[in-house]
């Protein structure tokens, strides 16, 4: 863990203008403050970190999980001399309230937390995912699914508001056609509406449904689509940047780590492989 403060603040548009921040704080205090207008969703990867907060002191250790409410007065400091890793993303109550009236499938009120410290490790993972994915550029279906689904997952297992969650059928038909529209336009950066307007769903059920259904999220399904159609045309012997472009995938390196991710090479690997094979053959023609 790095021995001084380090701080990077970033924001995503296409999520309302989301606010995050990735710190290592060994020195650094918070004095005592407040945020009206914004929840605070922070998690200690390494260290240990303490906060004041509604008139009790609480540690948080790591994969621990921090939710501060709008308007509640609170600190933050390293608990031990080493410091702590941290980071934080600061949703805004419209934002928030959105995320929990798509649960409910009806319009409903802010959310609450009563405990300002979670212990919830598959959460921390869905959070550090989607926390990571946001500060590379993915995809805008990627940043839209995971944000969606780890806020959700936040608010229905540990906000008050005692959220059922819809019951799911078996929507094969519909399904099949996202799963069309995903292969058809895989070069496009589609967002999480579109798929669901294509069904008629709010984004949130169609979260669900699809993962209950392809065992995958849709921002999954369509990279590995996307992989899929790179490897056709790596074999055809297509330039790698050129590939990257007309697979959609943001930049070289966002190609470069899907690709091996799933096929286990890089993709210049792949091709100078594939190519050996090709031109192998072409010595060797079958009698």
């Amino acid at each position: 863990m790095d021995k001084q403060d380090s701080t990077k603040i970033w924001s995503v548009p296409h999520l309302d203008g989301l606010s995050l921040l990735r710190a290592n704080f060994v020195t650094y205090s918070f004095a005592r403050h407040m945020h009206d207008d914004y929840f605070v969703i922070g998690m200690v990867e390494a260290g240990m970190q303490k906060f004041a907060y509604r008139r009790d002191q609480y540690i948080t250790p790591p994969t621990g999980i921090i939710v501060i409410n709008p308007g509640e007065p609170h600190t933050g400091e390293a608990a031990i001399e080493t410091g702590f890793r941290y980071r934080a993303l600061y949703p805004s109550l419209n934002l928030m309230q959105h995320i929990t009236s798509e649960i409910k499938g009806r319009p409903h009120d802010l959310p609450f937390f009563p405990q300002p410290v979670i212990h919830d490790r598959a959460l921390f993972s869905a959070i550090y995912q989607m926390h990571t994915a946001l500060e590379t550029a993915t995809s805008t279906l990627e940043h839209e699914s995971r944000f969606l689904w780890a806020v959700a997952q936040l608010i229905t297992r540990h906000a008050d508001a005692g959220l059922n969650l819809q019951p799911i059928g078996r929507e094969r038909i519909e399904i099949q056609r996202v799963r069309h529209l995903l292969e058809e336009r895989y070069a496009d950066d589609i967002k999480l509406d579109e798929l669901a307007q294509v069904v008629h769903w709010n984004p949130f059920y169609l979260l669900r449904v699809f993962r209950n259904e392809i065992g995958l999220p849709p921002h999954a399904y369509l990279e590995n689509v996307r992989v899929r159609q790179a490897q056709y045309r790596l074999r055809e012997g297509m330039a790698l940047a050129q590939v990257a472009y007309e697979t959609g995938f943001s930049s070289q390196s966002h190609f470069n780590r899907s690709f091996k991710r799933f096929i286990g090479v890089t993709p210049g690997q792949y091709a100078k492989q594939v190519n050996i094979l090709k031109d192998a053959s072409d010595d060797n023609p079958l009698s």
